[in-house]
């Protein structure tokens, strides 16, 4: 993967990949940022609607390569269109979801309440930019950074990983400056370095059951990502500490506190995800919501065995 660190990178970088006719995927909120693409889509939606990547899809005939920008959806979206069409896909990320360092996408259907998605994303280059990340509201900061604090959680359930424990040092060490300054172009640096590491040991190691547990919901209600990641991780840190106690010790460790769980719903207080109940969960589909967690692959991967009955539990202690 080509990293590099400024929106200046771009038409050089595009013109190394032999990118002449390129198509920008982003949210409108970056529609009109000059950039050297030959034309725009910018209709992406929260979870990457199947309706929304096929539009994109189909904007991308005359293109040669794909350029996407903005969060975790734009990503999303952008990787699902190179997968369709085999194009390469220029990265850009404007939070810290980390979603480019996957060849896997998610989608939803909205139709079915349920978050799907697909394989082949041909992701060739990352450009991070910490200026495009500046003045980002509140709860998208927390939320996506603590999608990015998940991915360097469970990534350490396989064993010690560099890059898991270098993401959450830097992400546990300057969320709290960003929250109080969404302005401060030092934390906002070191937060994108930080889901930057995330997001390579999201590549290298993969999902449990946090993750699974905030898809589902995704799925399901279309509350964000992030959020729910940032509820959720908590109570599956707890769960699991009994079988990979280092793990979490190491975490821990990286975190600079004996107890990670808590912290991390600290962290997420920052920005005011406590309780699901909170985003229109209903507490009557716990159970469903639960039976559909617990057959998604990252539960059944999760290193310790994760029943229906269970994840119900865990989804009632945070309702």
């Amino acid at each position: 993967m080509i990293v590099r660190w400024g929106l200046g990178e771009l038409d050089a970088l595009l013109a190394e990949l032999g990118v002449e006719r390129a198509l920008l995927v982003t949210t409108p909120r970056f529609d009109d940022l000059e950039l050297a693409v030959a034309s725009r889509f910018s209709g992406v939606q929260r979870h990457s609607p199947l309706e929304i990547v096929s539009s994109a899809t189909a904007a991308a005939a005359d293109a040669d390569g794909i350029v996407g920008l903005g969060g975790g959806s734009a990503i999303d979206t952008s990787k699902a269109v190179s997968a369709g069409t085999g194009l390469p896909l220029v990265a850009i990320p404007t939070t810290y979801a980390g979603a480019e360092w996957t060849p896997y996408f998610g989608m939803r259907d909205a139709a079915r309440r349920l978050k799907t998605g697909g394989l082949g994303a041909s992701t060739v280059a990352v450009i991070y930019e910490p200026r495009l990340t500046l003045g980002l509201p509140c709860e998208e900061t927390v939320g996506t950074a603590l999608n990015a604090l998940a991915h360097c959680a469970e990534a350490l359930y396989a064993g010690e990983c560099a890059d898991a424990s270098r993401g959450a040092e830097l992400i546990a060490r300057w969320l709290p400056v960003a929250v109080e300054d969404g302005d401060d172009l030092e934390a906002r640096t070191g937060l994108l370095e930080g889901a930057m590491y995330a997001g390579m040991a999201l590549a290298e190691r993969g999902l449990f059951l946090a993750h699974a547990m905030a898809q589902a919901l995704g799925g399901r209600y279309g509350v964000a990502h992030g959020a729910m990641n940032a509820i959720c991780l908590a109570p599956a840190l707890r769960f699991n500490e009994p079988s990979v106690p280092e793990a979490i010790a190491s975490f821990g460790r990286s975190l600079g506190v004996a107890d990670p769980a808590t912290r991390v719903e600290e962290l997420a207080e920052l920005g005011g995800f406590v309780r699901l109940r909170e985003f229109g969960v209903p507490e009557s589909e716990l159970a469903e919501l639960a039976a559909e967690t617990a057959a998604r692959p990252g539960a059944k991967a999760n290193p310790r065995a994760a029943s229906a009955v269970e994840v119900e539990l865990l989804l009632r202690s945070v309702w």
